[in-house]
């Protein structure tokens, strides 16, 4: 199991501000700029404190557009992380960064710098959704940065954001399909919320902007997951970090402190209820899940065995919990 030791740089390096950004406010992090010093007490702190054997340790700064930073700031933080790698105890570095943020010569100095991971902030692949969220790159940007990652070997991934203005079903479809072409290593999902602040906090109280609501804002991501598992390209995160900071600053939108397992919690409905809906309901059948997954397999509020009974599904199958199965599976028992 890998341990990432996170290193918020909340903002810098983004000299733009899209409609939906507080970062401050989302991040939770209001404080002076992490210094070189700062990132080696940080990182010496978290190697110290771990009690587990870990595989594979990185270091990650996470918040604001990395490669945006003058060249001196990003040589001062990286070269903060690089004795650690000289003595092996940290593996490699990730940071996030803007897809026009992205050329040759930046990749050739992360990879002196051993940076192993680059996430994209790409949030759509729709220029229309960018030029309304105010993301200040295009569609192009990310096509040609997510080429040259490729080519240079570092493990790269791509972040998604749902609900941005004049994103629809069929753009956010295209969206994923055309990110599936990409071929990143792995995916993030973000749902859009409406923090103080922020340009979209305006605009919805302008009227003019409408948050998904937490129902829809689940199912499309239980939609996206089940793609770009059927892909084989993994989702690492659905939801943002719950922080102290977030909550005071939401004024809207499809929050939930634990988004990722709602979304988890639907897809294992969705197979369960296919499973049920094959099945010879007069024979009944028993269903397996993980023992892991007992909660998220019942739902919040026990709402998925509420559903199951709400389609007469719910006293055709048995249901037994396996400690050796693989979490977030529904298999069907011989």
């Amino acid at each position: 199991m890998p341990l990432v030791i996170p290193i918020f740089i909340p903002h810098e390096g983004c000299p733009h501000c899209c409609v939906f950004c507080n970062q401050q406010k989302i991040s939770g992090f209001t404080v002076e700029p992490v210094t070189g010093e700062d990132v080696t007490r940080i990182v010496t702190t978290w190697l110290e404190r771990s009690e587990k054997e870990y595989d594979r340790v990185q270091v990650a700064f996470y918040g604001g557009s990395f490669t945006g930073l003058a060249r001196a700031r990003q040589d001062e933080l990286l070269a903060a992380v690089v004795p650690f790698v000289a003595q092996g105890r940290v593996a490699s570095i990730r940071l996030s960064t803007r897809p026009d943020y992205i050329d040759r010569d930046i990749i050739e100095f992360l990879q002196r710098h051993h940076v192993g991971t680059v996430e994209l902030g790409v949030q759509s692949m729709s220029d229309t959704v960018l030029t309304l969220s105010g993301r200040g790159h295009n569609v192009a940007d990310v096509v040609r940065a997510m080429g040259m990652l490729a080519q240079s070997g570092l493990e790269t991934g791509i972040q998604l954001m749902l609900g941005l203005p004049g994103e629809s079903r069929r753009i956010l479809r295209k969206t994923v399909e055309q990110v599936i072409g990409l071929g990143p290593d792995f995916v993030r999902i973000y749902p859009v919320l409406v923090v103080q602040n922020s340009m979209l906090a305006t605009l919805y109280a302008q009227g003019q902007y409408q948050p998904l609501s937490l129902n829809k804002a689940v199912l499309m991501a239980a939609w996206m997951k089940k793609r770009f598992d059927q892909a084989g390209i993994p989702v690492v995160r659905m939801g943002l970090q719950a922080g102290k900071q977030l909550e005071k600053s939401l004024i809207a939108g499809p929050w939930h402190p634990a988004f990722g397992e709602l979304v988890q919690s639907r897809l294992m409905f969705n197979q369960t209820r296919r499973l049920l809906g094959q099945a010879d309901s007069d024979s009944g059948i028993t269903v397996s899940v993980s023992a892991r997954d007992e909660s998220v397999f019942r739902g919040m509020k026990s709402q998925n065995i509420k559903r199951l009974r709400q389609l007469h599904l719910v006293d055709s199958f048995k249901l037994v919990f396996d400690p050796d199965q693989p979490r977030h599976t529904v298999v069907q028992m011989s």
